[in-house]
């Protein structure tokens, strides 16, 4: 089970996750973390970078050190991880790798409720996601390649994870739209059709009323 922790924004994640190798400015974790390609791996708010900052500062995670003043600029505040702010760094990245928690997809939401669609509505619009899932894919096969030349492979495992998910996803997608042609769906289009038209549900629809087919 995860933890609550006191400043639980993702973004305060990849700042602690920044600052481990050195003091830093917010304007200067925003600069690394974006060339890091951050935003592709968690949920960031870039908006919300100060507020996340200034959170950590008040928990103990950060600690100010020093403020800088360049030119005509407005003064930057720099900020070191404190002890505290490793330990919480480390008990969060071992929680998120070690702790197998059951994730909800947006795709996975949809599914669920795909039968509100008409048969034909809904395999176009999975032929839609499967054709951009493949030109995204190929797409993040290549970056990944390029990337792979230039940096060491312990830095690019987030990126190779993402790649295997989404690819299973469209083979899986691949073999769905398979199974509606000519598998085992395909019979039951039929039933799916006249529900649409009539309001009456199939027979074998029966068991849904009572919520007995659904298994978690």
């Amino acid at each position: 089970m995860t933890k609550r922790r006191k400043v639980g924004n993702l973004l305060a994640l990849a700042v602690l996750s920044t600052v481990i190798t050195r003091p830093m400015h917010p304007y200067e974790m925003a600069t690394i973390m974006r060339q890091r390609g951050k935003e592709r791996d968690m949920q960031i708010k870039w908006g919300s970078l100060y507020t996340v900052v200034q959170n950590l500062e008040k928990h103990g995670f950060l600690r100010a050190t020093q403020s800088e003043r360049h030119g005509g600029r407005p003064e930057r505040t720099v900020y070191e991880i404190t002890d505290a702010g490793r330990a919480e760094l480390l008990d969060w990245v071992r929680e998120l790798v070690g702790v197998a928690e059951p994730e909800v997809p947006r795709f996975e939401s949809g599914l669920s409720v795909l039968a509100a669609l008409m048969p034909n509505e809904a395999i176009e619009l999975l032929k839609q996601r499967l054709r951009a899932m493949d030109e995204q894919n190929a797409a993040a096969r290549a970056e990944l390649a390029a990337a792979a030349a230039r940096i060491p492979r312990l830095f690019l495992v987030e990126a190779e994870y993402d790649l295997t998910i989404r690819s299973a996803e469209a083979e899986w997608v691949r073999s769905l739209l398979r199974d509606f042609n000519d598998g085992p769906l395909r019979s039951e289009l039929d039933g799916w059709r006249a529900w649409h038209s009539t309001g009456e549900a199939p027979a074998e629809w029966a068991d849904l009323e009572g919520g007995q087919t659904e298994q978690r």
